[in-house]
């Protein structure tokens, strides 16, 4: 079986690399789009995440992997909404910002770029192997 390759946006002052270290495994709880929805309901245990801080920081810091499939986010009210519980596995050497990514001629189609504003997102082998590449490089 064949895992697949994702990464999950978080905005640090909200739940940082550091928070997600600490906690051990964890909900990856209030995503509200149905897209981002339909890709942590696609997710399966084994499959690693980018975890990437958005906003200020606006970059890969590390790995997560996730270790329970999609079931109902307990902060959503309307029940359309789900979670996968996700667990730190390394910190990246050095974190791939987006300006970096954005250079990278093989990264031109990452979904980072194309959907900016979506918060989990599919990332295929080619782009998982070369944001590696960048971080041990820098």
């Amino acid at each position: 079986m064949k895992n697949n390759f994702w990464l999950l946006k978080s905005e640090p002052d909200a739940w940082s690399w550091e928070n997600q270290v600490k906690e051990g495994p964890s909900m990856w709880d209030g995503v509200r789009n149905y897209q981002a929805r339909n890709n942590l309901m696609k997710m399966k245990k084994g499959d690693m995440c980018f975890f990437y801080h958005s906003v200020k920081e606006k970059s890969i810091v590390g790995i997560v992997e996730v270790v329970r499939e999609f079931y109902p986010d307990p902060t959503d009210k309307t029940g359309k909404f789900v979670v996968v519980d996700v667990k730190a596995k390394k910190k990246l050497a050095n974190p791939v910002t987006l300006e970096q990514i954005k250079k990278e001629k093989k990264l031109k189609d990452i979904a980072l770029i194309k959907q900016s504003r979506l918060s989990v997102m599919p990332v295929n082998k080619i782009e998982w192997n070369k944001i590696l590449h960048i971080s041990l490089t820098l």
